[in-house]
């Protein structure tokens, strides 16, 4: 952790490169506290103007988080989906390196409301194979998910989930998604939802609504997921 006054490169933007590299680390990347401004002003040989200056940077894109009496944190690394990596959740989490645990998983069937029917075009109140799933990391709850499977299709509620949902749906029944719509929203996370995730009924959560299509434009899942907000980031990009 050195700087070079010397160098073209200010001093607060070195420290901001210096920060960055110690959060993507492995001892901070869970979200550990950094060590005090004081401390680590010294340990960089720079004022604590400075210091800010480049923390400051950090809060703004979201690495670090400061809390008063507490300290500076940095954000603990959450999941990144977005719509250039659609994929199954077991999938997106194998692409990421993440070692997927469920901490529940329940197989109904259950009426279609209104959104749901017109979904799968079929009439409010006919009978779906629904899928619930609270799934995580080795550590934590980050997700609860709602799956509802179209009624015309031979899905019955006896597959086995503990594998990949899309690889099942393809060996087993010849069933290939190819197409999702999806929409992003978010909310506080209310009594049921928190206890699934185990955090705070008043704390965030980003809700992802899945449109899933076979390859032939037919409707095949109509699924919710309800992230935590401090382990789950969605991204776009947009050319022109």
């Amino acid at each position: 952790m050195t700087l070079d006054p010397k160098s073209s490169i200010p001093l607060h933007r070195q420290a901001e490169n210096i920060l960055r590299r110690l959060i993507e680390s492995e001892e901070y990347k869970n979200g550990k506290t950094l060590p005090k401004e004081v401390d680590l002003a010294r340990e960089l040989n720079i004022s604590r103007n400075t210091l800010r200056q480049a923390i400051r940077q950090l809060v703004f894109e979201g690495l670090l988080i400061r809390k008063k009496g507490v300290g500076t944190k940095a954000v603990r690394k959450g999941i990144t989906g977005g719509v250039k990596n659609w994929l199954s959740f077991s999938q997106e989490m194998k692409a990421l390196g993440v070692e997927v645990k469920n901490y529940e998983l329940h197989i109904s069937t259950q009426k279609a409301n209104p959104e749901i029917g017109g979904f799968f075009e079929i009439e409010e109140g006919t009978r779906c194979v629904v899928m619930e799933r609270v799934r995580g990391n080795s550590t934590f709850p980050f997700v609860y998910f709602i799956s509802y499977f179209n009624p015309r299709l031979p899905v019955s509620g006896e597959e086995n989930y503990n594998q990949p949902l899309y690889e099942m749906l393809d060996s087993r029944y010849g069933i290939i998604v190819k197409t999702s719509r999806e929409e992003v929203s978010a909310r506080l996370a209310g009594d049921f939802i928190a206890e699934k995730l185990e955090i705070k009924p008043s704390d965030a959560i980003l809700i992802r609504k899945r449109f899933v299509y076979d390859e032939n434009g037919v409707p095949v899942e109509y699924n919710i997921g309800y992230y935590r907000a401090d382990s789950f980031t969605y991204t776009l990009e947009a050319s022109r």
